[in-house]
């Protein structure tokens, strides 16, 4: 609100040649000529501008006896330097408000009220859309993806520090990528040999089942399920004829002359002892134990 006034400085006498007046400054004879009474005391007009005139806040010069001044809370202006300090508007007949002790014009007033933008620092009018986060606030278009430069809009998001990002770049930029597909991870996912997969990018080799949450093995660089490890690539051991698939109780395996036995089918042709951790000997194509090969 305007809370001010203009002060004219016209108090300027004339002494008579009878009048025996001096400056109080310099002395000058005050006889026929202006001046003006400061604090009681005459002061010729030169004087009075040299040490008694009120200095303008804005541009600090003295302010002369005969022209206009604006006074408001114990501060003078020149009729020309009482400006906005914003827009440099002239208010010597225009409403102003003051803020932090500047002289501003309405409507800077309440651009500089309104809170700022976090992106480009300028005002948000009141009524104007925005994006809050973090304490702070933004125009709509300022609250951009800090990789694509876009504005994020509804669209959800995400943060790395102090900077967001719209799904899509954060995923590109930060998440793990599929060693199958070479897309994103964004939920879920299994490792293998400290490598990231998606759950359905995880398959067996053969039937391209998924293999996340059951049991698998690996041959030659590519995994399997159990199933197809059995049928399509497991050996089949030289006593039982089943796949040794290295599960349950067919862990170890025997190897003899190109052939691959199950620990526990590693037995004696005529007596079926165990030859796992025995001396044996051979007869045609058949092992036996030491006993059964004497006789």
């Amino acid at each position: 609100p305007r809370s001010s006034r203009w002060i004219v400085t016209c108090l300027l006498s004339t002494a008579t040649m009878a009048d025996s007046s001096h400056c109080f400054y310099c002395r000058e004879d005050l006889g026929g000529k202006k001046f003006v009474r400061h604090e009681g005391k005459p002061v010729c007009v030169r004087c009075h501008t040299k040490f008694c005139a009120n200095s303008c806040a804005e541009c600090h010069r003295p302010i002369p006896v005969g022209s206009k001044e604006l006074h408001h809370k114990g501060r003078y202006w020149h009729e020309e330097c009482f400006r906005c300090a914003k827009c440099y508007k002239n208010l010597a007949k225009e409403p102003f408000s003051t803020k932090d002790e500047r002289i501003m014009c309405g409507k800077c007033c309440s651009k500089e009220a309104a809170p700022r933008c976090h992106g480009c620092y300028k005002s948000i009018p009141a009524g104007t859309e925005t994006v809050e986060y973090k304490g702070n606030s933004w125009h709509d278009d300022c609250f951009t993806c800090y990789s694509c430069k876009r504005p994020i809009g509804t669209q959800s998001f995400l943060s790395k520090g102090s900077d967001v990002y719209c799904s899509p770049c954060y995923d590109k930029k930060f998440a793990k990528h599929c060693v199958g597909c070479n897309k994103a991870i964004t939920s879920g996912g299994v490792s293998y040999q400290d490598q990231p997969w998606h759950s359905h990018c995880f398959v067996c080799s053969s039937c391209s089942k998924t293999l996340a949450g059951v049991s698998f093995t690996k041959h030659e660089d590519q995994v399997f399920c159990v199933e197809c490890y059995k049928n399509s690539v497991a050996k089949k051991c030289g006593g039982c004829q089943n796949p040794i698939t290295g599960f349950g109780k067919g862990v170890n395996v025997v190897n003899y002359e190109g052939s691959s036995y199950h620990e526990y089918c590693f037995n004696c042709k005529r007596c079926s002892l165990n030859l796992s951790n025995k001396r044996f000997v051979t007869k045609g194509r058949d092992i036996l134990c030491a006993d059964c090969g004497s006789k």
